[in-house]
């Protein structure tokens, strides 16, 4: 039964802090010891309009969050918990929630809509609950319904079609739901909250119109009311209503044409001259139509193949007016749209849809935008050079480098002297327009690049100059220093270009990080960043000297953050930012002076003193650091092989935290790749750590909490662990196969046509394989026997993935390899299990006729194996 609880919910609320702690604890303790008179009291107290409105919108609070949550372990619990709840109990809570819609405190209509939504998430897939769409629609069609409920009613309408799926409502409730949505839309409603609310609740429920949308009838029905609504009054109907067209790109592209022209008028007057929220709304409608197009042209079929959906080339069509309406649009920028991250503004909004434009119909859009750039680059109003310097960089990909380059070569020179334009803004979009320009026009490699021999110099001196300048400028700086230097890699002779300029380009970069004259750490995180991949890129052979040089510098400032003031979490977080940023130098040094034998003995050399100080930053304990050191230490295991072996009695302990490190999966997945790194390695001398690791790797797989993506590289895991240990990987294969077993049955049953576990299967597979393999191989030489027991089940999976046209080339590769693994470890034995199976002979020869020369040779290496163990026991 419900208990009088509003005096506590108003005592929680308390500024006393005494009075708000033994409030908040009386109603934990009520909640503990009886959940469903708990939840009952909540409900009849946000129902009650007799009662004060906070301690209804916190009785609402409460109530919502005992029925869901962010964290999935939690949402899971909370859920079994109402559904364990006395059904004659959750149908009072749910009729006291559904009175209160016809409350006036509009505050609680409000949050019983969404506490109403949050049960129907939980029932309705249960097919719990079927009366409520029945009764909801039942308030829309009273006579004389007051405003207020109508409101109410619509918005819950919206969020129970957000909280649910599509397929859990039939046919007749949906037309029920958009009927009454479409009419709270019409200009006949007069009250402009119901309007609204309308609006709102198509947004939600436009995934459950498919079929309506099939209708041209009713189709053209909606799409007038939504039109209809983009020209009301009220500028938040307005801004609703192309957020519904914009869902609408994305899911009825392909019935779209009819009715274009007339979006046509309505985004173009809205970007011209409605409200910025609006405006934008209208920009990001065309923006969801380039990404639409270019995912179909992605998806075209060449040579006379037919392609399943239209392609109407709204873009190409509206090319003529689109482009001017958002050139416009870059001149409205804001004062002070660089000082800030978080700034989202009309200009920003043209510019990136101007670059999706430019991506979808290439080369069209160069002479209508070039004669903007030519009329305002040297215009005395800042905002006019700006702009027209966005404009350019905006166009940079999609047309074609024969088009670009002409153009490019004339303004860089031009580009390189607005460096020093005396306004920031400009500054700014002129060396993020440099670092597009480098990004996507600087290749030696594949033969083209706007820096040559004779420009080289000027530009290097332009941006080192251009990195003393205000932080927001230095940033986009390093982004241009960046892709000079990837552009140079695998650049054979070119990237010696470089050389003579890599000892300033390090200082400048180091001098950048210490800077502090930056508000927050970006700057310095980019500074490092570029650094990673000027040392990344650089020619080893003529840039050892100083990457030696660097080493030294790096350690001593990742030694000096053990000793900064820590006064506050802010001080923490600083501390971690610039720790993870010189751990991430010292990973690129470390791989790159070992990639040579001339250097490696550098890194073995520093390697004790390197490790003591990645073991100080785990002493530090925070998440982004911890990922940051671990990747190194990866490094360094691989760089110092068995001689890595010393430091892991004081390593295992971290290893083990990171392992175990659920909340943070990332860590916990990179972790997982260190004990791959460690097990190549250190081979049998990581035995004595096997125990702990294949525990926790073997709970890892087991736990529900766990993020998935990090499943796949555990069962890789298993393979390097097999593979370093051999033979003593027998005590572990009761604990792992049976799990490798059950992944592959979980790959079996995965949907389709879901892309998202499409891609995780292919990974789940190919890592499953990996094991397999890594257990093969070490097993070969003393216990290929034990494996016997398990081949016709791994045999089975591979068959099962040679037959799905939905694997990718690594899964192949890896499904190839453990094939031939399984010949050459088992021999003879298989050929009784071979016997009545082709398809591994068709496989294969899919495989022999691959373009993929590596999945050719491992194809020709387990033709090989098969064949020989077939000819041990012909």
């Amino acid at each position: 039964m419900a208990l009088e609880i509003t005096q506590y919910l108003l005592a929680a609320q308390s500024p006393d802090a005494k009075i708000r702690t033994e409030a908040e604890s009386s109603l934990g303790q009520f909640r503990d010891q009886n959940l469903p008179g708990f939840l009952l009291s909540l409900s009849v107290e946000l129902s009650n309009d007799g009662k004060p409105t906070e301690s209804r919108r916190l009785a609402g609070i409460v109530l919502k969050n005992s029925l869901d949550a962010k964290e999935i372990a939690r949402k899971e619990n909370l859920i079994q918990q109402w559904v364990s709840i006395d059904i004659s109990i959750k149908s009072q809570i749910k009729s006291f929630i559904l009175n209160t819609l016809g409350s006036s405190v509009s505050d609680a209509c409000h949050t019983a809509a969404q506490v109403i939504a949050k049960i129907a998430s939980i029932e309705i897939p249960r097919k719990e609950w079927p009366e409520l769409i029945g009764l909801l629609l039942g308030n829309m069609t009273q006579p004389d319904i007051p405003a207020s409920l109508k409101q109410a009613t619509l918005e819950t309408l919206g969020y129970v079609c957000e909280e649910i799926s599509h397929h859990d409502l039939v046919q007749d409730e949906v037309n029920a739901i958009l009927t009454a949505v479409v009419q709270g839309m019409n200009v006949t409603e007069q009250n402009p909250e119901v309007r609204l609310a309308a609006t709102r609740a198509l947004y939600n429920a436009l995934d459950f119109a498919q079929t309506n949308f099939e209708n041209e009838m009713e189709r053209s029905y909606i799409m007038k009311v939504i039109c209809d609504a983009a020209l009301a009054k009220e500028t938040e109907i307005r801004q609703a209503a192309f957020e519904c067209l914009v869902s609408i790109v994305s899911t009825y592209y392909e019935v779209l044409e009819p009715y274009m022209q007339r979006i046509f008028e309505l985004t173009s007057n809205a970007v011209k001259g409605d409200e910025e929220a609006v405006a934008l709304q209208a920009v990001e409608f065309w923006s969801s139509i380039c990404d639409e197009e270019m995912e179909l042209q992605d998806y075209e079929v060449p040579e006379n193949g037919d392609s399943s959906a239209p392609h109407s080339h709204f873009t190409e069509k509206a090319l003529p007016t689109l482009v001017p309406m958002l050139l416009e649009t870059l001149l409205k920028q804001d004062e002070d749209q660089d000082q800030d991250d978080g700034t989202w503004n009309l200009a920003m909004a043209g510019g990136t849809c101007l670059c999706l434009v430019a991506r979808t119909v290439g080369d069209a859009v160069v002479p209508l935008v070039m004669p903007f750039v030519e009329a305002n680059i040297s215009n005395t109003d800042w905002r006019a050079r700006e702009a027209a310097t966005y404009a350019f960089g905006s166009i940079l990909e999609g047309p074609s480098t024969e088009k670009l380059s002409p153009m490019v070569n004339a303004g860089l020179d031009f580009l390189l002297n607005a460096m020093k334009d005396a306004n920031g803004h400009v500054k700014d979009t002129t060396a993020w327009t440099l670092s597009r320009i480098f990004e996507l026009l600087h290749s030696p490699a594949t033969g083209f690049s706007v820096i040559t021999v004779a420009n080289l110099q000027r530009i290097l001196g332009t941006l080192l100059d251009s990195i003393k300048d205000a932080p927001h400028v230095a940033e986009k700086v390093c982004g241009a220093i960046y892709y000079i230097a990837q552009g140079y890699e695998d650049a054979g002779t070119s990237s010696s270009l470089l050389t003579p300029f890599l000892r300033d380009i390090i200082t400048n970069l180091i001098t950048t990080a210490d800077r502090t004259d930056s508000s927050d750490s970006k700057l310095r995180s980019s500074a490092y960043e570029t650094l990673n991949e000027v040392v990344r890129c650089s020619n080893l052979a003529e840039t050892s000297q100083m990457i030696v040089e660097l080493l030294p510098v790096i350690m001593s400032k990742l030694e000096q953050t053990s000793n900064l003031q820590i006064v506050s979490s802010d001080d923490r977080e600083k501390q971690g930012d610039l720790q993870a940023s010189l751990c991430g130098v010292l990973q690129v040094i470390i791989q790159k002076l070992s990639s040579a034998d001339e250097t490696k003995h550098i890194v073995l050399q520093a390697a004790d003193q390197i490790m003591v100080l990645f073991l100080n930053v785990f002493a530090c304990r925070s998440s982004t650091v911890h990922e940051e050191a671990m990747l190194a230490i990866g490094a360094l295991a691989y760089a110092t092989g068995p001689e890595f072996g010393k430091y892991m009695q004081e390593f295992y302990k971290y290893l083990e935290m990171g392992l175990q490190n659920f909340e943070e999966y990332q860590v916990c997945a990179i972790s997982v790749g260190v004990v791959g790194d460690i097990s190549r390695a250190l081979d049998d001398k990581v035995l004595p750590y096997c125990d702990g690791i294949m525990t926790l790797l073997l709970k890892d797989l087991s736990s529900g909490e766990l993020h998935r993506s990090v499943k796949p590289p555990i069962f890789s895991c298993f393979g390097d662990i097999a593979l370093a240990i051999g033979e003593h990987f027998e005590k572990y294969i009761g604990y792992a196969l049976p799990m490798m077993q059950s992944a592959s049955e979980v790959c079996a049953q995965m949907d389709d046509n879901d892309e998202e576990m499409v891609d995780y299967g292919n990974q789940l597979r190919r890592s499953i394989f990996e094991a397999y393999s890594g257990i093969l191989q070490g097993f070969k030489n003393s216990k290929a026997d034990l494996m016997l027991p398990h081949a016709p089940h791994l045999l089975q999976f591979i068959e099962l993935v040679a037959n799905d046209q939905h694997r990718d080339e690594s899964v192949t590769k890896a499904a190839v390899a453990v094939l031939g693994d399984l010949a050459d470890a088992l021999g003879s034995n298989i050929k009784t299990m071979f016997k009545d199976r082709t398809f591994f002979t068709e496989l294969l020869g899919e495989c022999l006729q691959s373009d993929d020369e590596q999945l050719k040779e491992t194809a020709t290496w387990t033709q090989g194996m098969i064949g020989r163990a077939f000819s041990v026991c012909g």
